[in-house]
């Protein structure tokens, strides 16, 4: 066979190699290096809380709203300095300020990257400093107090339609961590647990009292008499009229107002809690 018979039949040269899956993963891996401006934010981001009193501003913020004057008395620091740090806290997208009167209370942003944060400051706390053990549980003590003055607050006042938000102001916290906090101490969604509260109420209601059924609606928080009705069908499988004349009453199981047995073990959108 001379040269040029070999030339002519390709197949001499023996097969293709086969790809590298290094090479495609190496070429996925410098497109993600090049991008040098998602890796200068995020290095942005931590050196901004590379100072441990923002770390404390936004931590308290994760877990109360705020305003400077209070920031300053439990920091020990003047207010233009709290002043200060809660500017660039402000300017990075970690907390959120809103305005009543002529004052402006700070909480954490309802964000994936502040919950992140959140989360890691007190992981890092947790293992890191074991002489802030018992702080750590005397917070978890606090939040289930704040889940319990919630929970009683609005039992008291069934025939109010309080939106989360209102409840956070009430109680000096964030949404977020209202929220949170009450699913966990109560082992369900604030909404849906004060709702039970709200058709047990209005099925004792029914059965003990001469209220009309627009009446007791109102009673529970509903202005609406289809509303209310729809709602107590739902819960009770019968209309208020129906289960007003029934002469036994099949109710769901009556929802428990005991905290949830891991309240202490377990962390976790209605913007009106129903």
């Amino acid at each position: 066979m001379d040269h040029q018979d070999y030339q002519e039949h390709p197949a001499h040269q023996g097969p293709n190699p086969a790809p590298d899956p290094r090479s495609h993963h190496n070429h996925q891996m410098q497109s993600i290096l090049s991008d040098i401006d998602q890796f200068r934010s995020v290095s942005d981001l931590f050196a901004l809380l590379g100072d441990p009193t923002r770390i404390r501003i936004f931590w308290l913020l994760c877990h109360r709203e705020d305003c400077v004057m209070s920031l300053a008395e439990l920091l020990g620091m003047s207010s233009p300095a709290v002043s200060h740090h809660l500017r660039s806290l402000r300017n990075t997208g970690l907390i959120v300020g809103r305005r009543d009167g002529k004052e402006v209370y700070y909480q954490a942003a309802d964000t994936e990257v502040a919950a992140l944060l959140h989360h890691m400051v007190e992981q890092v706390m947790s293992v890191t400093c074991p002489e802030e053990g018992e702080r750590l549980t005397g917070y978890q003590d606090e939040r289930e107090l704040l889940a319990r003055e919630v929970h009683e607050y609005l039992i008291a006042h069934l025939d109010r339609r309080l939106t989360i938000d209102e409840l956070a102001r009430e109680f000096h916290t964030n949404s977020t961590t209202l929220k949170a906090t009450f699913k966990n101490v109560y082992g369900k969604p604030l909404a849906a647990h004060i709702k039970e509260h709200r058709m047990a109420s209005a099925a004792a209601l029914l059965r003990e009292s001469d209220l009309s059924i627009f009446d007791v609606g109102r009673r529970v928080g509903y202005d609406s008499q289809s509303r209310f009705s729809e709602a107590f069908r739902e819960y009770s499988g019968m209309l208020p009229s129906d289960y007003r004349s029934a002469p036994t009453v099949p109710l769901s199981p009556a929802c428990s107002c005991a905290p949830h047995p891991s309240s202490h073990h377990r962390s976790d959108h209605h913007d009106e809690h129903e």
